[in-house]
């Protein structure tokens, strides 16, 4: 089933796990109101996540999934259907919103063919393969807009472009940042954790990255929740230019904190994305294995920078497991910083 015009209609996007996978599907949003600027675009995502979406301006309205999951299956009914939505799109596969959907009938249901419940449940199944192919995830997100008109999927270059619909939220931040915001010199966050998403930079090379900067006059800022900054806090050179803001920050100020820094560092991870979406310069460790290379992976933005071990890293290229991301020396991202990024 195709629909040749979305004029005027409403349209779920369903994308219900972590920050950086809900970044790199925003940019759908930008296609849909391009080509049809009535249309009305709802985000089904966990609570968490909504901080982000609702920094985008192409996105209208957010739903959070989270508040559904202690209601009766005929609640959660009651409440999609009174979204009126006219088509949904499935870009991260839930089996329970996909059958809901269905039961609802809304009229066009998209998902990718590679789940065996999107066979019975939606209207359009997309034949794409993500794993194998070489594409970016927020080019290869653009494959199930096809029942919608799209024709070719865009270039990297063309998705990046819509992080310029993504604003930090204006909240205050608390004192002691904004304070430490004033200092002479250069800002910087070091986001040395991933929740185990991805594959991490050594808390050992952060803290050596920290003393060299205080040499050079940055002040040097950590992020992280509550239990990452308790698992590394011991690590963190003591010295008044370094600021511990581990677990004290809102996702909202953490937008608005990373809008207002000159560089932010991390591996592959929300505020990485974050960051690139905000036009700052920012710097990402990846490794070259797929399917978790920064080819598939990498943030978004017009200022983004990454680095590598070894592209051509003959473990990464095994199936074994291989950490060759501790290898990138200090000196590398030195340089970066040095050069402005």
């Amino acid at each position: 089933m195709k629909i040749s015009n979305l004029t005027d209609k409403r349209i779920v996007i369903s994308r219900t796990d972590s920050i950086g996978d809900v970044m790199l599907t925003l940019p759908l949003c930008v296609w849909i109101k391009t080509n049809y600027p009535t249309a009305t675009i709802l985000f089904l995502g966990k609570g968490y996540t909504k901080a982000v979406v609702e920094c985008f301006d192409q996105v209208d309205d957010f739903i959070d999934w989270k508040s559904f999951e202690n209601q009766s299956k005929a609640e959660k009914i009651a409440r999609l259907r009174a979204l009126n939505a006219d088509a949904i799109i499935h870009v991260f596969p839930n089996k329970e919103i996909a059958a809901l959907a269905k039961k609802i009938h809304i009229p066009v249901r998209v998902g990718t063919s590679h789940r065996s419940f999107h066979l019975l449940s939606c209207t359009n199944c997309i034949r794409f393969t993500r794993k194998r192919s070489g594409l970016h995830e927020s080019q290869l997100n653009h494959e199930l807009l096809r029942p919608f008109g799209l024709s070719e999927l865009p270039t990297l270059e063309k998705v990046s472009a819509s992080t310029s619909h993504f604003h930090a939220p204006k909240v205050d931040l608390p004192k002691f940042l904004s304070s430490a915001l004033q200092n002479d010199g250069k800002s910087i966050i070091l986001h040395p954790k991933s929740q185990g998403s991805a594959r991490e930079w050594p808390m050992e090379k952060y803290a050596e990255l920290t003393r060299l900067l205080t040499q050079q006059n940055f002040t040097v800022f950590f992020t992280g929740t509550q239990a990452e900054g308790d698992a590394f806090r011991s690590q963190i050179p003591t010295n008044s230019n370094v600021i511990d803001t581990t677990g004290k920050l809102t996702l909202e100020q953490l937008i608005t904190f990373i809008s207002k820094v000159d560089y932010l560092v991390a591996c592959s991870t929300g505020p990485l994305h974050i960051a690139g979406f905000l036009g700052i310069n920012t710097i990402g460790f990846f490794v070259s294995k797929r399917p978790i290379h920064p080819g598939r992976w990498k943030a978004l933005g017009p200022k983004v920078h990454i680095l590598v071990n070894d592209p051509e890293c003959a473990s990464c290229k095994k199936k074994g497991d291989c950490n060759c991301i501790a290898d990138i020396s200090v000196k590398r991202v030195l340089e970066l910083l040095g050069r402005g990024c």
